[in-house]
């Protein structure tokens, strides 16, 4: 455009010579061609505008993905509360968050379309889902955490609330392309009346978030009191003297009991049940109601259009986030209704209806900050009389804020609760008429029976509250069919290598202290170095078959180093093939012992700057392997030319047995202790793995339960030096 003016402008004074024209009318053309030059620009500059809006749209399909997967992952667990795994609280889904908000963030470029202003509508819709699925995140927190995350949410929706408030004061939020006064007049409204009920849902989640942070810093310290209660008790063996029960249904009991506890005392599970989270239900099933009422304003006014710098992508981000509400409401909602149905009782709902009692959770961390002085030192007294008198004043005005929000929330809970009564009744109606025309009886059998045995571990906020038999019920049917389908799972190789074991002699023969040692300092053996050590000699013998081979390498899989079980090498040496025509037995047994030596003599040999974890760890495999090839050189002597390698493979393969089965004799003790772990946040993914390992080694657990034990300290069972030292010299 600026080119051609300036043709035009060249020809200015031949046109006026020509056609006689005066200067007022090329003033008059230079105006619109002024005017035609910043359209031109304008246009120019709003160009990148389309590739904003659909970075918008993949920013907001990120986030969708995310809460789908949470949604996903609690249906596939049977866990109706929907905990929050991938789509949590943090500065990445922050930074992601604040892009697929950049339309209500937007302060200059006005949205006539009805395509353009029901997204920049749909945004903060879209906002409000989001925060809601991002509440129980908080639960997971450390109160740093928890302290830099909610600053940073509020940072977000404070200055999203200022900008469409700025863009309804400006008119932006409500501008269209129409003549009719009148129709514009009511739009308008319509339009700044939406933004405004948004704006109010957006600053009550932001006070729903706070609170629950606030209530989320007590509650964890209750739970954990109530949890360190009932370990004490899970540990104990209750179980009467006069019934036997084997070894894996003990096992099963106790992890029944301890998935409770990690189930109810998990945090997200603690803040399912806020009020605060039944509120925010309600918000979002009233974002969807209000969002679907103005997409069909748009589309039976037939005002599908858009006419702002993003075009057409305005359309792909109301579309992407449309479906981004709509789906990421399920989860909120659902969470509504499952705090409900555990804990809906008579009792419960009375409780409830009194909305003016807020528990003390609510508030105890502000008391607490009430209680404690000023962390500042003051030279003067008065000043800090002062301050510590304005951090009372401030503080009380804290908890009755709480209090009103969580009043509030109860308030807004009642909607759920008539709804799910009147469900409830219903379904027990239906059930009623079932029982009328059903010649069955009580089918409950010894339901209420387990229930009793599980109440203990059952970790409530409330002691005057009872989680309802049908939700201990839900859960203790949950870990049952976890458990089976763990069974399907079971190791068969290790199953079988284990039947070639009949007993623990293994254990001694594998080492001998005919054999001393060639490191200075002696290492504790453990478990997995002799079994790798033997299944590196085993994998060597180049006569014995691979399918043999093979099947040995997936019975101890789990114990063997990566250099072995992948790359067949021992200490950088490749096994089999390292040394060509070397295929007696002795020789093979002779290279291992001579290298093992060479290795620990050049470790040693270095100097003490020069040493390193990896050295460390080389000269002490290479200890291991020159101890063990020396042992079973002792233990053949001369006669280890006549040996085949079937019988040394088959030699090895029953130390391996034996090795294995008095190892694996301790998976009792293992899952026990795996049940517990030490940090809220971990137990429940604690407890999951002790599940898992109990019902994949179940079968294991049985056939090695009649066999006898060495008389040890359960503590010394681990160790197998102490077995080590029992089989050598037993004692009565």
């Amino acid at each position: 455009m600026s080119s051609n003016w300036n043709r035009f402008s060249h020809y200015v004074p031949q046109l006026q010579s020509c056609c006689n024209c005066t200067t007022d009318v090329f003033d008059s053309l230079s105006v619109y061609f002024d005017v035609a030059e910043q359209l031109d620009y304008q246009n120019r500059f709003s160009e990148p505008m389309i590739w904003i809006g659909l970075y918008i749209a993949v920013a907001s399909l990120f986030c969708i993905l995310l809460m789908v997967a949470d949604l996903l992952h609690g249906l596939r667990n049977k866990k109706l509360w929907f905990p929050c795994k991938y789509f949590t609280l943090n500065a990445a889904t922050l930074t992601v968050i604040a892009v697929a908000m950049k339309l209500p963030m937007d302060l200059n470029n006005p949205m006539p379309g009805g395509t353009d202003w029901t997204a920049k509508l749909e945004s903060m819709a879209f906002m409000c889902t989001m925060m809601a699925n991002l509440l129980p995140s908080l639960s997971t927190m450390d109160s740093k955490e928890l302290l830099t995350n909610i600053i940073a949410l509020g940072v977000l929706v404070i200055t999203l609330v200022v900008n469409v408030c700025i863009q309804i004061n400006t008119g932006i939020v409500s501008y269209t392309k129409s003549y009719d006064f009148f129709h514009n007049l009511v739009k308008n409204t319509y339009h700044e009346w939406i933004a405004i009920i948004y704006v109010v849902m957006l600053i009550i989640l932001l006070m729903i978030h706070t609170c629950s942070s606030l209530a989320i810093l007590k509650s964890k310290q209750v739970l954990e009191s109530k949890y360190q209660v009932g370990h004490q008790t899970a540990s104990k063996d209750q179980e009467p003297q006069h019934t036997r029960r084997s070894t894996v249904e003990k096992l099963k009991q106790h992890v029944s009991n301890y998935w409770i506890m990690s189930t109810t005392g998990n945090p997200q599970f603690m803040t399912t049940c806020f009020a605060t989270t039944s509120a925010s239900g309600v918000i979002c099933a009233l974002g969807i109601v209000m969002q679907v009422h103005v997409i069909l304003t748009i589309v039976l006014e037939r005002r599908i259009d858009y006419d702002s710098d993003y075009r057409w992508s305005t359309s792909v981000i109301l579309k992407t986030q449309f479906i981004g509400v709509v789906l990421g409401s399920i989860a909120p909602i659902s969470r509504c209704f499952a705090s409900l149905s555990f804990k809906l009782s008579t009792k419960w709902i009375w409780n409830h209806i009194k909305v003016f009692k807020v528990e003390s959770y609510w508030t105890e961390k502000l008391c607490d900050w009430k209680r404690s002085s000023v962390p500042f030192e003051f030279r003067s007294r008065k000043c800090k009389v002062a301050i510590q008198k304005l951090k009372i004043l401030t503080l009380n005005f804290c908890i009755g804020f709480q209090k009103a929000v969580v009043v509030t929330c109860k308030l807004m809970g009642l909607i759920p609760i008539f709804i799910v009564i009147w469900i409830l009744y219903c379904f027990r109606c239906c059930k009623w008429l079932k029982t009328m025309f059903s010649a069955s009886g009580n089918v409950q059998g010894n339901r209420p029976e387990q229930n009793r045995v599980l109440s203990p571990y059952v970790l409530q906020l409330q002691d005057d509250l009872e989680l309802v038999d049908r939700t201990l019920e839900g859960i203790s049917k949950f870990v049952n069919r976890f458990i089976q389908r763990a069974e399907k799972q079971q190791p068969n190789y290790l199953m079988k290598l284990l039947e070639e074991s009949t007993g623990f002699e293994g254990v001694e023969k594998f080492n001998s202290n005919l054999v001393p040692p060639v490191l200075a300092q002696e290492f504790l053996d453990c478990w997995s170095l002799p079994l790798v050590t033997l299944t590196t000699i085993a994998i060597s013998l180049p006569n014995i078959h691979s399918d043999i081979v093979d099947n040995l390498l997936r019975s101890a899989a789990k114990t063997l180093w990566l250099e072995v079980e992948v790359y067949h090498k021992w200490l950088g040496n490749k096994l089999q093939k390292h040394v060509p025509g070397v295929n007696t037995t002795r020789r093979i047994l002779q290279w291992f012992r001579d290298t093992a030596k060479n290795t620990v003599t050049e470790v040693e040999n270095m100097d003490i700057g020069g040493r390193n974890d990896d050295s460390l760890h080389r000269s002490i495999s290479a200890n291991s392997m020159y101890r063990i090839t020396e042992t079973i050189l002792l233990s053949y002597q001369e006669n280890i030319v006549d040996v085949s390698q079937e019988q040394l493979f088959k030699k090895l393969s029953s130390m391996i047995s034996d090795i294995l089965a008095a190892c694996l004799t301790n998976l009792p003790q293992v899952i026990a202790i795996k049940c517990h772990a030490s940090a809220i946040e971990k137990r429940e993914a604690s407890v999951h793995a002790a599940a898992q390992l109990l019902g994949e080694t179940a079968q294991i657990i049985n056939s090695l339960e009649d066999r006898e034990l060495p008389r040890l300290n359960p503590n010394e069972l681990a160790f197998i030096d102490k077995w080590r030292a029992y089989l050598k010299y037993p004692f009565p």
